[in-house]
């Protein structure tokens, strides 16, 4: 028998998110997995770094009876966040760490699978480890999105345009006519229900009342986009909110990252390299700023998250997420899109926490609760999310004016007197 075939559950589904890491790293060299093209960016080999970190502290250093840390000086270097477990290296000089090379930390993360390894294979595996191995295991899902947004971010910052990997082409579609579904309002249940993994931010589970409203059956598509840009979008302050406008004048932008205006045509650039603009896809790359100028341009608005999860608890999960060979939004057979996998869609709710929130206990209680403050909620997962990894209850955050997530939008409107 080969060694897959004598690992336990657990090893096989700690080893294929581990796995699926270094597959993603694989198309990139050295150099391509050093460099730091903006403070909000990280480096490839840091993602590879931290996510093991995580393990590493979390887990081994406090319940494997003697393991001793590959290095100890990579705590300083990557620790994310963490600030009950000391100083850290700052964020924006992520780039400057030449050394240690990703040989090493290809070592690093070998080092820590074959002890996580060891633990998951004995008897007798407490709950709560069995809680932490699992939350890492998300965590990394996380940081392999991550990766890929970063990555894409530093290789549209080469003039060469090169691509992340060759994509399949697909023919443009025309996507059919946005539909409304409407949604009758009053007190409904969101958040999770403790079936199967959420993150803390995620629940409790609870009470909210809506006022009647209708949701868009599929996000705002490219071509829908230019028309906006045609119209002026970018060039009307009515339609922005002060700070939009604000960020909008000092970024001099006129169109979503990643598009350019080449002759006349527009092209986007995206893990494949550069690529005619397809007006059929789902917009991506824009900020919470865009997405609201452009709802109020459409004389809709964008949805609180509580009235996204109302709708969207109802409509399948699988099917779309990430996909070596697409890694971009497209239009489905039909010209459909469902409400995960294709691009993280802005909600107009501010990151807070539910009723009743508690963080849990120590450092890794700094995972979400610590950054509820200045950020908006994004819904639905993107063509970078990784399988398993998306639910209706899912909250992603970033502050407005973050582009470089793969988020899009969906329209909202309200129904009759509905406020």
């Amino acid at each position: 028998m080969t060694d897959t075939q004598h690992r336990t559950p657990a090893v096989t589904d700690y080893q294929e998110v581990r796995d699926l890491t270094e597959a993603l790293a694989e198309p990139l060299s050295a150099e391509d997995q050093t460099v730091q093209s903006m403070p909000d960016v990280s480096p490839t080999k840091w993602h590879r770094a931290h996510a093991t970190w995580f393990f590493e502290t979390f887990l081994l250093v406090p319940h494997l009876k003697g393991y001793q840390p590959f290095d100890p000086a990579f705590g300083y270097l990557f620790n994310s966040y963490y600030e009950a477990l000391g100083k850290r290296h700052p964020r924006p000089d992520r780039g400057l760490i030449t050394r240690p090379g990703v040989a090493e930390i290809g070592a690093y993360r070998a080092h820590v699978d074959t002890a996580v390894t060891h633990l998951l294979e004995a008897t007798n595996l407490a709950p709560e480890l069995g809680e932490l191995i699992l939350l890492g295991l998300h965590h990394e899902q996380q940081h392999q999105e991550l990766l890929l947004m970063d990555i894409k971010h530093v290789l549209s910052r080469n003039p060469l345009q090169p691509g992340y990997r060759p994509l399949a082409i697909a023919a443009p579609k025309s996507p059919r006519s946005v539909h409304w579904i409407d949604h009758p309002g009053g007190l409904v249940e969101v958040g999770h229900q403790n079936d199967g993994f959420a993150f803390d931010n995620e629940g409790p589970r609870h009470r909210v009342w809506l006022y009647p409203f209708a949701l868009a059956d599929r996000p705002v598509t490219n071509g829908e986009w230019q028309a906006f840009m045609d119209d002026g979008g970018y060039r009307r302050p009515e339609l922005w909110l002060s700070d939009g406008w604000a960020a909008l004048q000092a970024s001099g932008a006129t169109a979503p990252l990643y598009w350019r205006c080449l002759d006349g045509s527009w092209t986007e650039f995206t893990l494949g390299g550069s690529e005619p603009l397809d007006p059929s896809r789902p917009v991506v790359h824009v900020s919470y700023y865009e997405a609201d100028a452009f709802a109020r341009w459409s004389a809709a608005r964008l949805p609180t998250e509580s009235e996204w999860e109302a709708v969207a608890a109802g409509y399948p999960v699988e099917g779309r997420g990430l996909n070596l060979d697409r890694l971009r939004p497209e239009t489905g057979p039909a010209g459909d899109f469902g409400f995960f996998g294709d691009v993280w869609e802005w909600t107009t709710s501010a990151y807070l926490p539910y009723p009743g929130f508690r963080p849990a206990a120590g450092a890794v209680g700094e995972y979400n609760g610590k950054f509820m403050v200045g950020q908006h909620v994004l819904r639905g997962g993107s063509c970078a999310t990784p399988a398993g990894h998306v639910r209706p209850t899912y909250r992603n955050f970033f502050p407005p004016g973050a582009q470089w997530a793969f988020s899009g939008l969906r329209l909202a409107r309200a129904l009759g007197g509905a406020r």
